[in-house]
């Protein structure tokens, strides 16, 4: 059981702000952000997207994957913290507290 523990599944954030200014850049941001999702992160905020990882390797090649497909400007940022610590989050819209939305379905062949 300790295959799923709180502690060893992690969350992987990316946080970009990127050019939009020409349409080179515009499209760049674009698709951008069309890998992000199709690697499986899903849209937290406008520029932060997030990715829910069965353990720490699993995580690191979600992150080699996106450090492939870097931008050439603009800033991206990642993080990497446990299941826990992610729980723990407190979200707000407005003054109403609001729950973050339940992760997708994991599914693990192996």
């Amino acid at each position: 059981m300790d295959r799923f523990s709180e502690y060893r599944i992690m969350w992987l954030l990316v946080f970009f702000d990127l050019p939009t200014e020409t349409k080179k850049e515009r499209k760049a941001a674009a698709d951008f952000r069309k890998n992000l999702i199709a690697d499986g992160f899903t849209m937290f905020q406008y520029s932060i997207y997030v990715r829910h990882c069965a353990s720490r390797e699993n995580a690191d090649v979600h992150l080699h994957r996106i450090k492939a497909i870097l931008p050439s400007y603009g800033q991206v940022g990642f993080l990497s913290i446990t299941d826990k610590q992610f729980a723990g989050i407190e979200l707000y819209v407005g003054k109403k507290e609001t729950q973050p939305t339940a992760a997708g379905q994991q599914l693990e062949l192996f």
